[in-house]
């Protein structure tokens, strides 16, 4: 298999992607410093590719085990390759599986749990690429995304996803009433966010909040110091 070597996190992280299909980057490194883990916690990614977010988040909390499940299996072979690339081997493992209806050995809940699900093509097109497909159209899933990850997620534990931000009112539809956090990713001053983090805390009774948020980009283009921190391993504090 043909792949590509790219950094993470300062340089911290190594991940070898494939050249073409989808490739993990900034969402993957929001998703991975927004999951509020500390040491000896189990946690889970759903859909976890080449494991970008797994492998930061691990970096990130040490300690932490983190656990991936993936449908592509060429992509679990890949990502378990990045795990022993980054020494991770003892606390950070990926299994084949559909993240809707996992293997047995996860049919269990976790202390946090967290996702990247597939982005909805709004024409309808499908990429030709079919590992690209898969991780970017989601047929209307999205809801079943959200009640898997719930599923998971113990009580008291948090499950947080990374999505596009007009699909907020979708999502919102999916969640619980309440224990929910919205956390926009701002591109720069004033624009619209494009992504958005959302974590939920299970069993919580608090209101759906909305939170400031994070400035990506300064008006130059540069990362702004709050997000840069957080491309080098700071994490994210989403619930207020």
């Amino acid at each position: 298999m043909t792949t590509t070597e790219d950094r993470f996190l300062g340089g911290r992280v190594i991940v070898r992607q494939t050249p073409h299909g989808f490739r993990a980057g900034l969402d993957a490194v929001m998703l991975a410093a927004a999951v509020p883990a500390v040491a000896g916690e189990t946690l889970l990614e759903l859909g976890s590719g080449a494991g970008t977010a797994s492998l930061c988040l691990a970096r990130r909390v040490d300690g932490a085990c983190v656990t991936g499940v993936e449908i592509d299996a060429a992509l679990v072979r890949l990502a378990a390759e990045n795990t022993m690339a980054n020494g991770m081997g003892d606390r950070v493992s990926f299994a084949a599986g559909d993240a809707l209806n996992p293997p047995e050995s996860l049919r269990r809940q976790f202390d946090h749990v967290f996702c990247n699900p597939p982005f909805h093509n709004d024409d309808g097109a499908v990429s030709p690429d079919s590992s690209r497909a898969v991780a970017l159209h989601d047929a209307g899933t999205l809801g079943a995304w959200i009640t898997a990850g719930m599923k998971r997620t113990v009580s008291g534990g948090t499950f947080t996803l990374i999505l596009r931000g007009d699909r907020l009112g979708e999502a919102l539809a999916a969640l619980p009433e309440r224990g929910v956090h919205i956390f926009p990713l701002w591109p720069r001053a004033g624009a619209a966010a494009k992504r958005i983090l959302m974590q939920v805390h299970q069993g919580s009774r608090a209101p759906v909040n909305m939170l400031p948020g994070l400035v990506l980009h300064e008006a130059d283009g540069r990362y702004t110091s709050d997000a840069d921190a957080v491309l080098r391993g700071s994490g994210l504090t989403i619930a207020g």
